[in-house]
């Protein structure tokens, strides 16, 4: 057994647990996964055989694969195609049991891997796709942080802190480019509930289906000329998703709701990457009649706020009364700032509205859908992002970065005949961060050398997601179509069929490439002169070492002992040494061809083995 398995295993169990690290233990196949990997490092500390080394490289090469399934991203997947190398590299070192020679088992590990690509190509297209597996909790809130949670109380933060973490970003149709800056809203979730000072969500987590209920059946995958949103989210423990509002869901994992929250069936502790149609047409969503909890509030606890309301109530439309609401926001001396001081506990929303007029987004959105709630109006709370950075990386498309610097909360209200219309009241305090940067332009001058790299990565995730992890379902399903028409319960018939022509290829190459090495000088040198003596009827054993085979060589003509032995030794220094010279070989090579031309005479004195004879 080779002194280089050892360390090889090891290396790829500290692969697989950072591998590891970005998994959600809420995920079933997550325990199964850490499970795993604690059991096969387990067994390769007490592994002493070579049959017990042989089961951990096969239990690495199971968890890299269940790596595969449960974090598809770029980067994961680079650290899992090391991973399966070096588990290789591992399994190669104990089967071969040389010395070692790290760089000829890389060579080899990269060649079999190479090898098993066709047939994996072919599974990951053909093979029918299962439903991810998930669990659900709600979604935590980041306190004083900006982001966004599942529920919003603005007056109890008194100082708010901006995170720069990675939220979400968006790719938009190859060629084609986001909406203008202003118009860069992406909503998340819909707060329809009110206490008079928190704002939650009536949405449950994920709708399931009855007992007996079919399932949603998949949407149609999209129509020539309907551009395509990629969105790749960051963890956020939130099953609701952003989206542009309008669009088209391209997958059996993604349920919009009625009120336009749009839920990803996979779990909000990892990162989720999704399509939509990009279309214009009006959303269902937005022609849902309100219900009565878009109305509900509770009386007298803010008096002034009331009573400002009951003098709009007696204008004529609902459209009027957000009229009157806006021009009323816009006349008062209201500031935008991440440092209000936290509201009274006492008439919270009269303070904001009549005293401090000082807030961030939340204050803005709460206090006007309160106003209109009290007019008469039906509204609710919006929360997601707003704007976002365009990046145009070197050499690639672009695409709208969102940071948890962008959550944003904005108000919705139903007018009668035009459904819920989208109002931001942030927009009308002075210090709006929005108004600076349609000003500024899209892109910020003070982005850091790191800022940049990590764009230009981004850009190659979004690429690979965009081709690789893009392929869903629906895409594979009309693929099927394509190559089967109605004869599609030929499907595993031509799986079988794909799979063998692939490992029949995969197999040919392998052989090719050993081909190939076994073209070096020495080995071919080798090969010739042993089909000499098979000539004469001597050909070596199974199993037989070269030094045995010289042995009972020298037994049937002893004359040949002197050249024989010059032969072998010096071809095994060579074929050992750490760095064979080219000296060296064309020695090897003269002593073969004074050794074959003495069998050939039958009869051969040592100097002429000396002298060089041809």
């Amino acid at each position: 057994m080779s002194r280089a398995a050892a360390p090889l295993q090891w290396l790829t169990m500290g692969l697989l647990a950072v591998g590891l690290l970005g998994l959600s233990p809420a995920l079933s196949l997550s325990l199964l996964a850490f499970g795993l990997a604690v059991l096969t490092a387990l067994k390769l500390r007490e592994a002493r055989s070579l049959e017990e080394r042989r089961v951990v490289a096969l239990l690495q090469l199971v968890c890299a694969g269940l790596l595969a399934a449960l974090r598809p991203e770029l980067a994961p997947s680079l650290l899992q195609g090391l991973a399966i190398l070096m588990a290789l590299a591992g399994l190669l070192a104990l089967e071969l049991g040389a010395g070692p020679d790290w760089k000829a088992l890389m060579r080899r590990s990269l060649q079999v891997l190479l090898a098993a690509l066709p047939i994996a190509l072919v599974l990951f297209l053909l093979l029918p796709r299962l439903m991810p597996f998930s669990n659900f909790g709600t979604g935590q809130g980041m306190g004083a942080m900006t982001g966004l949670s599942d529920s919003m109380e603005p007056g109890s933060i008194a100082r708010l802190a901006v995170s720069r973490q990675a939220a979400a970003r968006v790719a938009f149709p190859l060629g084609g480019g986001p909406p203008p800056l202003e118009q860069r809203y992406w909503r998340v979730l819909v707060h329809d509930r009110f206490d008079g000072r928190r704002w939650r969500s009536s949405a449950p987590p994920f709708p399931r289906p009855a007992a007996g209920q079919p399932a949603p059946p998949a949407p149609p995958p999209a129509a020539p000329g309907e551009g395509l949103q990629l969105w790749l989210v960051e963890p956020s423990g939130l099953s609701a998703v952003p989206w542009s509002g309008a669009g088209r869901p391209l997958s059996a994992d993604l349920t919009l709701q009625r009120s336009g929250e749009l839920l990803n069936r996979a779990p909000g502790s990892q990162r989720r990457v999704y399509a939509l149609t990009r279309t214009a047409d009006q959303a269902d969503w937005r022609t849902e009649p309100p219900g009565p909890i878009d109305l509900v509030l509770p009386r007298g606890d803010n008096p002034q706020l009331e009573a400002l309301a009951a003098s709009w109530e007696r204008l004529g439309s609902d459209r009027e009364r957000l009229n009157a609401a806006g021009s009323w926001f816009r006349s008062q001396p209201f500031r935008y700032t991440l440092e209000p001081g936290a509201l009274p506990s006492q008439a919270p929303l009269d303070h904001f509205l009549f005293e401090s007029r000082l807030g961030f987004c939340g204050h803005y959105a709460s206090a006007f859908t309160t106003l209109m709630r009290a007019a008469g109006v039906p509204a609710r709370v919006v929360s997601g992002y707003r704007g976002g950075q365009w990046v145009q990386p070197v050499g690639g498309n672009g695409y709208v970065d969102l940071r948890q610097a962008d959550a944003h909360a904005w108000s919705e209200v139903w007018l009668q005949g035009e459904g819920w219309q989208r109002v931001d009241p942030t927009a009308w305090a002075a210090g709006d961060p929005m108004a600076r940067a349609v000003t500024s332009g899209d892109t910020p001058g003070s982005a850091t050398p790191w800022d940049w790299l990590q764009q230009q990565w981004w850009s190659l995730d979004i690429a690979w997601a965009r081709w690789w992890l893009g392929y869903d379902s629906e895409q594979q399903q009309a693929l099927v179509r394509r190559l089967l028409g109605d004869q599609r319960h030929l499907l595993g018939l031509v799986v079988l069929l794909a799979v063998a022509i692939s490992l029949a290829a995969s197999l040919g190459g392998l052989g090719w490439l050993g081909r190939r090495r076994r073209g070096d000088p020495l080995r071919l040198e080798l090969e010739h002169t042993l089909r000499a003596f098979a000539r004469h009827g001597m050909a070596p054993q199974a199993g037989e070492t070269l030094a045995v085979f010289a042995q009972r060589l020298t037994q049937r003509w002893p004359v040949l002992s002197a050249p024989l032995n010059a032969y072998v030794g010096h071809y095994q220094r060579q074929r050992f040494a750490s760095t064979p010279s080219r000296t060296g070989w064309r020695e090897t090579q003269r002593l073969g061809r004074t050794l074959r031309r003495s069998l050939r005479a039958g009869n051969m004195p040592e100097e002429a083995v000396q002298r060089g004879d041809r």
